[in-house]
């Protein structure tokens, strides 16, 4: 810390936190009695509490996004310098930095072709949803309007978004949710022997065929989209089985469906490439990002689309509902983009998609070595610098371990000054994964930190 703060500022700022703030997911009767954590400085991967006490956080800001980590000055100085010049003007005009990172971005997506911008990733999501239901009503009659999504995946906390969100506990109560969104099952092959007529052998593939089975049974003229994580997150960091992807591709061009891809988490280098469905040859219709596009020194989020999607939007100019009609008014500040360009050259200049690969390994054949020690480790999973860690009270019954004993590992490492995730509030019974997102500059010793630390939480949590 640089000292900035001193005792008598820091008590004023946590009572005026404790009277004012309301934090997100968290149950605020304890703060009556305990102060809340306050950030008071990042650096790299570390960061300070009002305390002085250091942390690394191997969660990247709490939710995947710090990702080329804190205390970047020459991204804080692309932003201050383009907020001088323009700060903000309405989508319907264009600017600079706009310009320059939408095209920067495309370089990196063969196949794609147009960005829309917003500012979260539920709202790039929704606009998806939204171009999905205008396509069903230009095209197919409003019949083609239905939009699959997968039990486990999360795309955001709107109304919309959750309509679409495999996570019953985070669904739970605010309800009801607009129709003509449709669940398929999950994919993740060590819970297959919860689902019935799972096979030994090609497990993936048959996976895909439980989505085209959904969509046989609501019916193909209806359906219009299939909106997928590559690699599921907050739902238990899955990575695909083998054959998946494939054959997702096949049965939506088979039924021409737009394969929509939710890259919140997984984008711009989360999982070693630019973009997690890079990793499995998938070609997508629309895809969406948010957390790591500005690495959080900015809001910005975007969808991006092929040309063919683009074009159906502007068929008919004599119909003045023809075009997309929408608009994000936080989309047209241009701190988001100037930011995006910053943390993309450093990616880029720093070889973090490299880095990534290669310390993302080299974690999870740490947290390989760590279930060897703790018979609690059901199952370590992951791509890239986005790993998991699922615990069970039995391996070969696979039973979940209690949450609560999840949420007392996450404390014991946060007492030790590492910060770690752990799915929760998503999944009835079954938020039992250990989450790990460190930033794409992670090294060795950083990550022999956050696994020592999980290693004595372990140990003294479950002995």
């Amino acid at each position: 810390m640089d000292g900035n703060f001193n005792e008598n500022d820091i008590s004023r700022v946590v009572e005026a936190d404790r009277a004012h703030i309301w934090h997100h997911l968290s149950q605020h009767k304890q703060y009556e009695t305990v102060d809340p954590r306050i950030i008071v400085e990042g650096k790299g991967m570390r960061v300070w509490d009002q305390k002085g006490k250091e942390h690394i956080d191997a969660v990247s800001g709490g939710v995947w996004t710090v990702n080329v980590g804190y205390g970047r000055e020459r991204i804080a100085d692309a932003v201050r310098d383009q907020l001088v010049k323009l700060n903000f003007f309405a989508g319907s005009a264009g600017s600079i930095p706009g310009s320059n990172f939408a095209e920067m971005l495309i370089d990196k997506m063969p196949g794609m072709s147009r960005v829309y911008y917003a500012s979260s990733g539920s709202e790039a999501n929704e606009k998806g949803f939204k171009m999905v239901r205008q396509i069903a009503h230009k095209r197919y009659g409003g019949k083609k309007h239905k939009i699959l999504y997968r039990d486990r995946d999360y795309h955001g906390g709107t109304i919309g978004t959750m309509a679409a969100g495999g996570q019953d506990e985070r669904n739970a109560q605010y309800g009801p949710f607009p129709e003509g969104f449709i669940r398929v099952p999950h994919c993740l092959e060590y819970r297959k022997h919860e689902q019935d007529g799972a096979p030994v052998e090609n497990y993936g593939v048959w996976a895909a065929d439980q989505i085209e089975a959904v969509i046989l049974r609501e019916g193909p003229d209806t359906v219009g989209a299939l909106c997928l994580e590559p690699v599921t997150a907050g739902g238990g960091v899955i990575t695909p089985p083998d054959g998946y992807w494939g054959r997702v591709q096949e049965i939506c061009k088979k039924y021409d469906i737009l394969l929509h891809i939710d890259e919140v988490v997984c984008g711009v280098g989360r999982t070693g490439t630019w973009f997690g469905y890079q990793q499995y040859g998938v070609k997508p219709d629309m895809v969406t990002m948010a957390k790591g596009v500005a690495s959080g020194y900015a809001a910005i989020s975007c969808l991006v689309t092929t040309e063919e999607v683009f074009n159906m939007f502007k068929e008919d100019t004599a119909d003045h509902m023809s075009y997309f009609r929408d608009i994000s008014t936080f989309g047209g500040c241009t701190a988001g983009p100037a930011a995006g360009i910053e943390n993309m050259r450093i990616i880029e200049e720093e070889n973090l998609l490299q880095n990534t690969t290669d310390m993302g390994h080299y974690m999870l054949d740490q947290l390989n070595a760590l279930a060897d020690k703790h018979a609690v480790i059901g199952q370590v999973r992951g791509k890239g610098l986005f790993l998991g860690a699922e615990l069970v009270a039995d391996r070969d019954t696979r039973d979940p371990v209690a949450e609560a004993l999840v949420g007392q590992v996450v404390g014991d490492c946060m007492a030790q000054g590492t910060i770690i995730g752990a799915t929760n509030r998503s999944l009835p019974g079954k938020n039992n994964t250990l989450c790990f997102s460190p930033a794409l500059i992670a090294t060795k010793d950083d990550i022999d930190q956050i696994v020592a630390s999980v290693d004595g939480a372990l140990g003294r949590v479950f002995g």
